[in-house]
């Protein structure tokens, strides 16, 4: 059975939109200006999980924005790993996904990401897709959240959290330091009390 893990990069105040500044908001750009000299130890650890992975689940939006930056990402072996990776874009508007080795799951998402899971072993991990992020979480789908906090507070901006609905009670199963200023924290979702 497959593993739905959403796995994201946000600030500490949890902002989740624009890291690289292509949206043009007045906050964008912050993954950059603060990743600093912590690059390497952070692509080394998404290299890892992306050769870990045994698909991708992504939204509409997340599909589109991967597929424009893909020829130029950071690293050529992440770029081959995803590139290879089946993908599946939730959409009721697509015909066809952006990425390639891609499958478009249309319909009642409860329906097909838990069919998904049953069909998959191993980890799904779940790029960016904030919309697809709170269906998950609030319809129980999600096993996984791992983060990488940013050292810095921006005060505005898509949250990760904004609108989460009901609450998400989470168990603490690892921490990690990726060189001098990130933290990497990854959650276990557990059962509503």
């Amino acid at each position: 059975m497959g593993k739905i893990i959403i796995t994201t990069n946000m600030t500490l105040d949890g902002v989740v939109q624009d890291p690289d500044g292509k949206e043009d908001t007045a906050f964008g750009g912050w993954f950059r200006q603060y990743v600093g000299q912590d690059f390497d130890a952070w692509s080394e650890r998404e290299i890892d999980e992306a050769m870990r992975a045994s698909a991708l689940l992504l939204g509409r939006h997340s599909d589109a924005w991967f597929a424009t930056r893909m020829p130029t990402a950071w690293s050529a072996e992440w770029a081959a790993r995803v590139t290879s990776l089946p993908k599946y874009v939730v959409s009721s508007t697509l015909g066809h996904a952006e990425l390639s080795n891609a499958t478009v799951l249309s319909g009642d998402v409860v329906k097909q990401v838990s069919e998904l899971k049953r069909k998959l072993d191993g980890d799904i991990l779940v790029y960016g897709s904030g919309q697809l992020v709170r269906t998950l979480m609030a319809q129980g789908l999600a096993d996984e959240l791992r983060l990488v906090v940013f050292p810095v507070v921006l005060g505005t901006g898509k949250r990760l959290f904004d609108e989460a609905g009901n609450t998400k009670p989470m168990r603490l199963i690892n921490t990690e330091q990726p060189g001098d200023s990130l933290v990497f924290c990854s959650y276990e979702f557990l059962p509503a009390a």
